[in-house]
């Protein structure tokens, strides 16, 4: 049965990948919901949140397969569950209609949004929540005059993913190996390279 997935991708900084990742869910003709990039905790490592609506079976090849990626070092997949999301909004209504009716004040009070940002033509309020929130406020505002409306991508965090991060932070601050000495043995010849 189809359900909504987060998948987190933790992965080497390369430009590029992003294309390569998402070139894997375009092969298998699955829509991505959201998508949000950003560094993360480690340096020089990235995180990718991608919302998808699929079979948990589906969602265990896609990990795989992103995973075959030579930049990517972990992909996992978690139920809404298992993990602290939010989506952050913009909404921009006529300034007149924010001033005049205290009804609009009360229901972005209701919603916890915020302003951003005051013109005398509009003003563009804030919120962060779930999906079904930002979309009851766009309902609300729309009686309003709501001039326009944006979400960003979901933003989570996997609420048992501590094992990875300290192995992560472990294998980033561990020494490097013996170092390795190149073409070591091609001096010697035939005596190493003979059947």
């Amino acid at each position: 049965m189809k359900q909504q997935y987060t998948i987190t991708v933790y992965a080497e900084d390369h430009i590029g990948l992003l294309s390569r990742i998402c070139i894997i869910f375009s092969r298998r003709k699955i829509n991505i919901d959201s998508l949000n990039t950003s560094s993360s905790e480690v340096e020089g490592i990235h995180r990718f949140n991608i919302l998808i609506d699929e079979t948990e079976e589906v969602v265990k090849k896609l990990c795989k397969q992103i995973e075959k990626q030579v930049e990517v070092l972990r992909a996992f997949y978690n139920t809404n569950d298992e993990i602290v999301w939010q989506e952050l909004a913009l909404y921009k209504v006529p300034t007149k209609e924010v001033a005049e009716k205290m009804v609009v004040e009360r229901i972005l009070r209701k919603y916890g949004a915020r302003v951003v940002c005051v013109r005398p033509n509009f003003t563009v309020f804030e919120s962060t929540g779930h999906k079904e929130d930002t979309e009851d406020l766009v309902i609300k505002l729309g009686e309003y005059g709501l001039v326009e409306f944006v979400r960003g991508g979901r933003v989570a965090i996997m609420k048992e993913s501590e094992g990875f991060h300290k192995r992560l932070k472990e294998f980033e601050y561990k020494e490097p190996g013996e170092e390795v000495i190149e073409n070591e043995f091609l001096e010697k010849g035939e005596k190493i390279f003979q059947m």
